[in-house]
């Protein structure tokens, strides 16, 4: 058996909040395997995008272990973290994140220049022509609309090939239309990427076409609502 390509052990997040330290995740452990499809759901304020940022090393836990693809995320520096996630990670946020003043095809180009790939430029009109906007390559953020704006997200984090895309609510401002297509588009780069996914997400039809579900309650693993 291969070993996991993420691992929790016992993490925990705690901050500082007006009335003192909250306690946001209260020891996860939990492993995903390479391939695998992930969905976390739960109510709002369980913890499903804190303990989404502990896996791509954007928030650092306060106990326990994260390792990712054998590395001990917990041991790394911010410096160590940026090109770990640099060179294995893709994250969707909900709210695109995209550089305002950068065309969209520069936005899709920026980790692959930032990665010393010679081909960025290539390879990022290739990626958007995935996502079914090469017509719309020189065109800013602003032009875009919320759905295009998401598909350029979408591209910049496939782009560079990661060994694990992470979605924070990816269709969470999107209309249905609009959420169905970046649905279809988020498994599609899946599968031709071969990456693991790990989303959140408050969509049941989202969370239903993942391999696993994970359900979230006040910072603690609801294993009676897990599903495999």
């Amino acid at each position: 058996m291969t070993d996991p390509i993420l691992s929790l052990t016992d993490a925990r997040l705690t901050l500082d909040g007006n009335a003192g330290p909250v306690e946001i995740l209260r020891g996860i452990s939990l492993e995903v395997e390479k391939g695998e499809t992930l969905g976390l759901v739960g109510p709002s304020g369980s913890g499903k995008s804190s303990l989404l940022m502990l896996m791509g090393g954007l928030e650092r836990a306060t106990g326990g272990r994260i390792a990712a693809l054998g590395q001990d995320l917990t041991a790394m520096d911010e410096d160590a973290l940026a090109r770990f996630r640099r060179e294995h990670m893709g994250v969707v946020f909900q709210s695109f994140h995209l550089i305002p003043t950068m065309t969209a095809l520069e936005n899709v180009a920026t980790p692959l220049e930032l990665a010393g790939k010679p081909d960025a430029f290539t390879r990022a009109h290739e990626e958007l022509k995935s996502v079914g906007l090469e017509t719309r390559a020189d065109h800013y953020p602003a032009q875009l609309s919320g759905g295009e704006q998401q598909r350029v997200a979408l591209a910049r984090a496939s782009a560079p090939r990661p060994d694990i895309l992470l979605a924070d609510e990816p269709t969470g401002n999107l209309d249905g239309p609009n959420g169905e297509a970046i649905m279809e588009l988020l498994f599609g780069l899946r599968d031709r990427h071969g990456a693991t996914l790990v989303l959140v997400t408050h969509a049941p039809d989202l969370a239903a076409r993942c391999d696993r579900v994970i359900h979230l309650r006040d910072g603690v693993l609801d294993l009676a609502g897990a599903t495999a």
